[in-house]
């Protein structure tokens, strides 16, 4: 009992941990299935035909194009704007200052139901023609929120002083945001990306109401699954899952180092 009671918040977290992770092995373990109906729900037989030929479903590739394709420009729109609206709320005072800060994070309070019928109403509305634009412009809308979450606690977490230091040493404003402001802000920046990239990749509520006739690869997954699941949709979350897991651990690799480098 007292090995237990030393060790339950280990256990708890590995049991949590495994608890998150079972879904995804599923996805893997059924990436590898060969199923004789339509839905792959059940396991058969031991396959390799959905790897070797992963596009081997029409308009499969195709939306996850698109979906890799409005998630790059959404995260660089949020994150570029974001990473404005942070340093504006923590460097400057200005009247308007804690309706912003509200209005920023109302996307993510929200039910993301009421945000897509409010954007649905204000594109009919403005007569906008729903496709590729109108979702470009949704989910940088609700990802504007966590880029400037992470960005706003990185910005106000750094010490003046470093650069004051610079400005001691003649360096300019662009030198100084170049070489100091920006290097240290840019964990919470890039922390703030990844998120963003991940949510709007992943998003189906916003897009399926303000996508019109355009289907990403979160539609086509809910598509599919009313008809018959193929066996190539496990091989595109598995290879996500796999790119994931491969970026978490360059980017704890390059943690690692930077600290061995500091010390």
């Amino acid at each position: 009992m007292s090995w237990l009671r030393r060790n339950l918040v280990v256990i708890a977290g590995l049991i949590t941990l495994a608890f998150l992770i079972l879904p995804n092995l599923v996805v893997l373990v059924f990436s590898f299935n060969k199923p004789k109906g339509r839905f792959n729900y059940a396991w058969q037989e031991f396959s390799l035909d959905a790897w070797r030929d992963p596009c081997g479903v029409a308009d499969l590739c195709g939306s996850l194009a698109l979906s890799l394709q409005i998630a790059a420009w959404a995260t660089l729109g949020a994150t570029v704007l974001g990473v404005m609206v942070a340093f504006a709320l923590v460097r400057y005072r200005f009247r308007a200052r804690s309706t912003v800060s509200a209005l920023i994070f109302l996307p993510m309070a929200m039910p993301e139901v009421v945000m897509a019928a409010s954007l649905l109403t204000l594109f009919l509305n403005m007569g906008v023609q729903l496709g590729f634009c109108t979702i470009l412009i949704a989910h940088i809308m609700f990802c504007l929120s966590f880029v400037v979450t992470a960005v706003k606690a990185r910005v106000m977490s750094m010490d003046p002083r470093l650069e004051q230091a610079a400005q001691d040493l003649y360096a300019g404003p662009v030198q100084t945001f170049l070489r100091v402001t920006l290097p240290i802000a840019a964990p919470g920046i890039a922390a703030g990306a990844l998120l963003a990239f991940a949510l709007s990749f992943d998003d189906f509520i916003i897009t399926n109401f303000n996508a019109g006739s355009t289907v990403t690869f979160p539609m086509y997954v809910w598509g599919s699954a009313q008809r018959g699941t193929p066996v190539q949709i496990n091989v595109i979350g598995t290879a996500m899952f796999a790119v994931a897991i491969l970026l978490v651990l360059a980017g704890m690799l390059i943690g690692n180092r930077r600290k061995k480098q500091a010390r």
